[in-house]
C-alpha cells in the first residue's frame, strides 16, 4: 500500500504546495524510518553459506531459464517496463502538452496509484488466477493500450483516466507475475530466483526511465509513449504465439518448474 500510495500523495504535495515542502516530507520519512530502525531487535545470523554467490546466483539464473512459463513472466515484465516507462515523462505532459501545471502533474501521478489500488482491492474479492497466463497476456495488452492512448489524449481528464487504467492493468499484472513466482519455486530456490526477478525489475525501471528521456529527445514526446506502448504491445503478442501452451492452465496446474516442463 506504502508504495502505491507514496507517488500519489508525493504528487499531490508537489501539486498543491511545491518542491520544498515535497522535499522536507520526504527527508521526515526517511529520518523517522531511520529512527525506527534503532528499535529493531537483534536476531544472530543462521544462514551458514555452503558456496560462493557467484555460483549460488548461476544456479538461481539456470533455474529461471529452464522454466518457460517463469522466464516468460520475467521477459514481460522486463519489456513492458522498459517500453512503458512513460511515466517518466508526465512531467513533460502535465507542463507541455496538458498545460495543467503543478497540480495537474499531482493528479496525474494519482490517477495510476488510485488505478492500481482499487483494482487491487477488487482482486482480493474476484480473483485473477483463474487462468493466470491469459489473464497475464491480457492485463499487459491493456497496460499497452492505456499507453498509447495516453500519449496521444489531448485532454486531461482522459488523460488521468487512461493513466487510471493504467495502473490498473499493471496491479493485475503484478499479482499474477508475482503468485506465478511463488508458485513455481521450491523452496531451495527461493532467495535465489528472488534475486534474479530483482535484477529483471530493477535494472527495467531505471533504464525504462532513461529509454523514454532518450526517445522523446529523438522522436518527441508523444511519438516516444506511442512508440513505448507499441513495442509493449508487440511483445505481448510475440509471448502469446510463443506460450499458447500455457493459456489454458489453472492455478491448480502450475506446478514447480520441472514438472510442467515435462507437462507442456
Amino acid at each position: 500500500m506504502a508504495s502505491i500510495a507514496g507517488p500519489a500523495i508525493g504528487g499531490l504535495i508537489y501539486g498543491f504546495y511545491g518542491i520544498t515542502t515535497t522535499y522536507i516530507v520526504i527527508i521526515s520519512f526517511i529520518f523517522l524510518a531511520l529512527v525506527c530502525i534503532f528499535f529493531l531487535k537483534k536476531h544472530p545470523p543462521t544462514f551458514i553459506p555452503k558456496e560462493s554467490i557467484a555460483k549460488s546466483l548461476k544456479e538461481g539464473m539456470n533455474f529461471v531459464f529452464k522454466s518457460k512459463m517463469m522466464l516468460g513472466a520475467m521477459s514481460l515484465d522486463l519489456f513492458s517496463v522498459f517500453f512503458g516507462g512513460a511515466v517518466a515523462l508526465l512531467p513533460v505532459f502535465a507542463n507541455d502538452i496538458l498545460k495543467v501545471g503543478s497540480e495537474g502533474l499531482g493528479f496525474m501521478r494519482a490517477a495510476a496509484s488510485l488505478g492500481a489500488v482499487l483494482t487491487m482491492l477488487m482482486m482480493t474479492r474476484f480473483s485473477p488466477m483463474g487462468r493466470p497466463w491469459r489473464n497475464l497476456l491480457i492485463a499487459v495488452t491493456g497496460f499497452a493500450i492505456s499507453i498509447i492512448c495516453y500519449g496521444l489524449s489531448k485532454s486531461f481528464y482522459l488523460t488521468l483516466f487512461f493513466l487510471f487504467c493504467e495502473g490498473a492493468f499493471d496491479s493485475v499484472s503484478v499479482i499474477i507475475r508475482s503468485t506465478i513466482m511463488q508458485l513455481l519455486t521450491p523452496d531451495q530456490m527461493r532467495g535465489r530466483v528472488s534475486a534474479v526477478n530483482s535484477m529483471f525489475i530493477g535494472s527495467s525501471n531505471e533504464i525504462g526511465a532513461f529509454e523514454s528521456g532518450l526517445t522523446a529527445k529523438l522522436m518527441r514526446t508523444v511519438p516516444a509513449v506511442v512508440f513505448g506502448g507499441s513495442m509493449t504491445l508487440g511483445i505481448a503478442a510475440i509471448t502469446y504465439f510463443k506460450t499458447k501452451s500455457l493459456l489454458p492452465l489453472t492455478l491448480s496446474d502450475i506446478k514447480p518448474a520441472e514438472k510442467i516442463e515435462d507437462q507442456i
